[in-house]
């Protein structure tokens, strides 16, 4: 009779923990989303959305699921290695109009499979490591930097997919010719022109130049040498010249007996 009545624990237990679940849920969302930053539903998916948010470096707490990421019009100089790495479902990634000028060797490991875009466009980058961009087949947007046009640009670009429709807005700030400069660099590769070729042949004079100055060194020395010694040899001869000469006797000799 008593336990007819008796409620049982196992509802409120499972009503007790499904809602401790739905709570750490709800607070996982919430701190997935770094601040201050917004993470609507993108298409069914997570979009980030930091864009002018006076952030100087990239978060780190950015959704792992995260598809879109938005960090244009911010104050970020660098881009780290491995920066984001854990964002493997990432399809586009915005660093447009920051003020990024070094990117890291490993700058967008993990982001080879699924990366769509890559947008880097009005920064102050001036150089790209060889390895940081050569594995992404994503479209990838480097218009309005100061490129130094070089070989190792070159060599980093040679496989890359360029954005077409800004393509023609990369040009060479600098150059390692100076009839390059202010000049787009499809126009300078199209041209036929091989940076890595100048750099070589550069190369080749620096070296023969200091080649030649360590040569001419050697014959300075050389000369200097022979001259020291010369004098030196001129100054003996002087001295013993100037030593008086014992007289000779003209007596004859007596034989012993």
């Amino acid at each position: 009779m008593g336990t007819v009545g008796r409620q049982s624990p196992l509802p409120l237990l499972v009503s007790a923990r499904g809602s401790c679940l739905f709570l750490l849920f709800c607070l996982h969302l919430g701190a997935s989303c770094p601040q201050p930053c917004r993470c609507p539903d993108h298409a069914g998916a997570v979009a980030v959305l930091c864009s002018a948010r006076g952030l100087q470096e990239i978060p780190k707490d950015v959704p792992m699921d995260a598809v879109l990421l938005k960090l244009d019009a911010n104050k970020i100089s660098h881009v780290p290695n491995g920066a984001f790495q854990r964002l493997t479902q990432l399809r586009e990634l915005d660093l447009s109009q920051n003020l990024i000028e070094t990117i890291g060797p490993a700058a967008f490991s993990g982001l080879a499979g699924a990366l769509r875009l890559l947008d880097l466009s009005h920064n102050h980058i001036r150089r790209i490591p060889k390895d940081a961009l050569g594995k992404l087949s994503a479209k990838i947007r480097l218009s309005h930097n100061p490129l130094h046009c070089e070989c190792a640009l070159q060599e980093a670009l040679w496989e890359l997919k360029l954005d077409p429709d800004s393509v023609d807005e990369i040009a060479c700030h600098t150059a390692v010719q100076e009839e390059f400069v202010g000049k787009p660099l499809v126009q300078a590769l199209d041209s036929g022109v091989s940076f890595c070729s100048i750099h070589h042949k550069t190369t080749d004079v620096a070296m023969l130049v200091t080649m030649f100055g360590w040569f001419a060194m050697v014959i300075a020395y050389v000369v200097y040498y022979v001259r020291h010694n010369q004098e030196d040899a001129r100054r003996h001869l002087e001295y013993l010249k100037s030593l008086p000469s014992a007289p000779i006797s003209k007596d004859p000799v007596n034989p012993v007996p």
